[in-house]
C-alpha cells in the first residue's frame, strides 16, 4: 500500500468520527441545538483507540508522520498534517513530537501556532483584509509572494465595536462568528476614548500571571455554563500607546508596545518566551477551517464600558525583582526631500503611503556588562519584529517574527486602524 493511499484511507475512515471524539465537553456546557449532539465526557467512545490505525507500531507511525511533515510543507496541503493529529491520542502525541512550532519551523500548522512565537530566522508573511461595511478585519497567511492576492489561509478575524468611552475589537478564530460567546474567541483589544492607549487581552494566562480584569467586566458565559477547560478570564498581556501630538506638528505616529507576557530577556542569546500554550485535544481539524463551523451563539453578558484607568492596572508598582517586559517602539522614518514624505524601507512589502504604516523594533537595550558578543546582540535588538503597511484599498500586509505571536501581532496592527483624535 502506497503512502498516499494510507493517508487517504486514514482521512476517509476517521473524517467526522475523529472530530467527534475530540469534541469533549463537560455536562452542562451546551453549545446549542444547531451544532448537533456533542459527546459528554463519560460517553466518550473508545472504538477509535482500538482501531487498526490507532494500533500502528510506533516506528511505522513515526515514519508516516515524518514523511507527511516533509512533503506537505505549505497550505492547503498542510491540512493533512492537522487531520493526522485528529485521528486519535497516539497519532496526536506523535504529531506533537515531530511537528515543530513556528519558532523553529517557520510554519503555522495547528491553531495553537497562532499563540506561539514566530520564527527566529525570517518572518511569517500575512495580509489583512478590511471590510468597512461591517467593521471586520480578517488575517490570512500569504500563500504566494504576490502582494495583491485574494486567496490565503484564514487565520484570525476581528470585529470592531464602538462604545461610549472606548472601542473594542473582538478577536476570534472563526471567520464568521466573531463573538465573545463563541468557543473560538481568543482575546480582544480595547482602547481609551482618544484612541491613544490600547490594552490587549488574552483568554489564557501568561507565564507571569498578569492582572486579570475585574470580575463581571469580561464574563463570556454565565457561571453555570463555564467548563474548567474553557478559559473565561481576560488577562492583560500587552499595552500599546501612541504619543500625543498636542501641537499638531506634521510627522508620523510614535508608538510603544509594552509586552507584559514577554520578558525583555527573550531577545538575548539563549532567551525564550516562557509559558507557551500546548497542543490541546479539541477539534483539531475543525478549528482551523476558513469557513464558519459554529453557528450557535450562547447567551453572554456584555462587556461594560469601563474607564481606561480601571483597565490598565498598576503595572508601575511592580516589584523590582520581576523581569522587565519587552518594549517595542516604531522605527523612526527618514524624510525624503525629493518625494516630500516620510519613508521606511519595507523591502517591497508595502506600496501605498499611509499614516498607519509602521515597523516595530525592540526598545530595550542589552544588559550592561553582559558576557555576550556585542555584534550579535545588537543585531538581534535592531531586527524588525513586526511591520505593517498598506498595499491597496482595504488591503494591508503584516509580517512578524520572534518573539511575537500571530495573535499579538494582529492585535497590535488592529490598534493602527483605530481613529486617533490627538495623534495626527
Amino acid at each position: 500500500m502506497s503512502f498516499r493511499s494510507i493517508l487517504n484511507d486514514v482521512r476517509d475512515a476517521f473524517g467526522s468520527l475523529s472530530r467527534r471524539s475530540f469534541e469533549v465537553r463537560l455536562p452542562g456546557h451546551d453549545k446549542g441545538k444547531s451544532h448537533g449532539s456533542v459527546l459528554e465526557l463519560h460517553d466518550s467512545p473508545v472504538v477509535i483507540q482500538n482501531s487498526r490505525w490507532a494500533s500502528l507500531p510506533p516506528e511505522l507511525l513515526r515514519d508516516v508522520i515524518k514523511r507527511l511533515e516533509a512533503s506537505e510543507s505549505t497550505w492547503p496541503s498542510r491540512k493533512n498534517v492537522v487531520a493526522c493529529a485528529a485521528v486519535c491520542r497516539s497519532w496526536r502525541d506523535m504529531c506533537k513530537e515531530i511537528v515543530r512550532c513556528p519558532e523553529f519551523s517557520g510554519k503555522i500548522t495547528f491553531p495553537v501556532s497562532l499563540k506561539q512565537p514566530g520564527p527566529r530566522d525570517g518572518t511569517i508573511q500575512c495580509f489583512i483584509k478590511r471590510d468597512k461595511s461591517n467593521l471586520t478585519y480578517r488575517l490570512f497567511l500569504c500563500l504566494s509572494s504576490a502582494l495583491l492576492v485574494e486567496n490565503g489561509k484564514f487565520l484570525l478575524s476581528a470585529k470592531r465595536t464602538r462604545r461610549t468611552t472606548c472601542t473594542e475589537y473582538v478577536i476570534s478564530m472563526d471567520a464568521d462568528n466573531i463573538s465573545r460567546s463563541s468557543n473560538m474567541y481568543i482575546g480582544k483589544l480595547r482602547s481609551n476614548f482618544l484612541g491613544t492607549k490600547f490594552i490587549i487581552y488574552d483568554t489564557q494566562p501568561p507565564y507571569n500571571n498578569a492582572q486579570l480584569s475585574p470580575p463581571g467586566r469580561s464574563r463570556r458565559f454565565y457561571s453555570k455554563k463555564v467548563s474548567p477547560k474553557v478559559p473565561t478570564g481576560s488577562y492583560n498581556i500587552a499595552q500599546v500607546s501612541y504619543e500625543l501630538n498636542v501641537l499638531g506638528t506634521r510627522g508620523p505616529r510614535r508608538m510603544h508596545c509594552c509586552m507584559h507576557s514577554i520578558p525583555a530577556a527573550a531577545l538575548e542569546p539563549g532567551g525564550i518566551v516562557p509559558g507557551q500554550p500546548e497542543l490541546l485535544p479539541r477539534s483539531l481539524e475543525d478549528s482551523f477551517r476558513s469557513i464558519s463551523f459554529s453557528k450557535s451563539i450562547d447567551n453572554s453578558s456584555e462587556f461594560s464600558s469601563a474607564r481606561f484607568s480601571d483597565i490598565v492596572g498598576t503595572h508601575d508598582e511592580e516589584d523590582e525583582g520581576k523581569e522587565r517586559p519587552l518594549v517595542l517602539r516604531n522605527k523612526a522614518p527618514r524624510w525624503h526631500e525629493q518625494l516630500q514624505c516620510w519613508c521606511l524601507n519595507f523591502r517591497g512589502r508595502v506600496t501605498v503611503a499611509s499614516v498607519k504604516n509602521f515597523q516595530l523594533i525592540a526598545a530595550n537595550q542589552p544588559a550592561a556588562g553582559a558576557p555576550t558578543p556585542s555584534q550579535p546582540a545588537q543585531s538581534d535588538h535592531d531586527k524588525i519584529i513586526l511591520q505593517f503597511g498598506k498595499v491597496g484599498k482595504d488591503m494591508f500586509t503584516m509580517d512578524y517574527r520572534y518573539p511575537l505571536s500571530a495573535f499579538q501581532a494582529f492585535a497590535i496592527c488592529l490598534s493602527s486602524f483605530d481613529t486617533k483624535l490627538a495623534c495626527e
